[in-house]
């Protein structure tokens, strides 16, 4: 079942975006071809398995696709988010109407496939960062809208970490924000004017010159933009440990391990999210 250390997101939070993904796939008149094939009384043995290696994702959602469709079947997840998966390996069985398993796979499947691709890329990319330094993998805002708590769980899934969830998590001033301040220094003073002493402020900077005047202000993190290997190793040094720093900005597999042996906490990733391929999932028939 679930990773110990990661609880699942609770249902009130995820059943609100299955359900539209029902209703979007149900349309005006429900399954028809499901409906006019399958025999009301036909009963199915099913299961999902993985055709890929990667981390699982999703799978909690995707238990509530068919529970909303039929409460009465019977499922049994074998292995749940956050774990590791082979091809062949069994996810879920499934047993019951047969209308009910067909009417809801698709919607299960492509939440459980979408969120296995995030967290697989994710613990691609936590694999690499380990290996070369202290740097934890966190996602960003690029997200798809009406999935980001999904998504969020997911990378939490494939070792990374979050970053905001949303614009009233921090404050995290970027280079727009700069140019219309008409500075770091000028945007990171109103930010601590303006910003509740519980709220945690981030600046990003392109250049050294430009954290050498936020590390004079105080932020609790700067954000190291675009920066090359070299440029952030210096970075990491003038900041000394006095905030966290996150790099950002051209993160693949080719280049997060030269990022993290920098020395920097953290790594930005928005591709993960927004660009992951799935892991492909697929529902069978069970063998005899």
């Amino acid at each position: 079942m679930n990773t110990p250390s990661l609880p699942p997101l609770p249902r009130l939070l995820v059943e609100p975006v299955v359900r539209a993904a029902l209703l979007e796939d149900l349309g005006r008149a429900g399954d028809v071809t499901t409906d006019s094939v399958v025999p009301a009384d036909a009963r199915f043995t099913a299961v999902i398995a993985s055709r890929q290696t990667g981390v699982l994702a999703g799978i909690d959602a995707a238990v509530i696709a068919f529970e909303l469709i039929d409460p009465t079947l019977s499922i049994v997840v074998e292995r749940g988010d956050g774990s590791a998966v082979a091809p062949g390996d069994t996810v879920m069985r499934l047993e019951g109407p047969a209308r009910a398993i067909l009417t809801a796979e698709r919607v299960a499947l492509n939440i459980a496939c979408r969120m296995s691709g995030v967290a697989t890329a994710t613990a691609g990319l936590v694999e690499i960062a380990r290996a070369h330094g202290k740097a934890h993998i966190v996602c960003t805002r690029k997200t798809t809208p009406g999935l980001r708590a999904l998504e969020k769980h997911a990378v939490r899934a494939g070792g990374g970490s979050n970053h905001r969830f949303g614009l009233d998590d921090a404050v995290l001033i970027k280079d727009n924000h700069i140019a219309v301040a008409g500075g770091v220094v000028p945007a990171i003073r109103a930010a601590k004017a303006n910003a509740g002493h519980m709220v945690k402020i981030e600046v990003e900077v392109d250049t050294l010159a430009q954290l050498e005047e936020a590390m004079a202000e105080g932020v609790d993190a700067v954000l190291l933009d675009n920066m090359d290997p070299p440029t952030l190793t210096r970075a990491v040094a003038m900041v000394g440990g006095r905030a966290l720093t996150e790099a950002s900005g051209r993160v693949s597999r080719e280049t997060v391990g030269p990022i993290a042996a920098s020395g920097v906490d953290l790594i930005s990733v928005g591709w993960v999210t927004h660009s992951a391929p799935i892991l492909d999932l697929g529902l069978d028939a069970a063998s005899a």
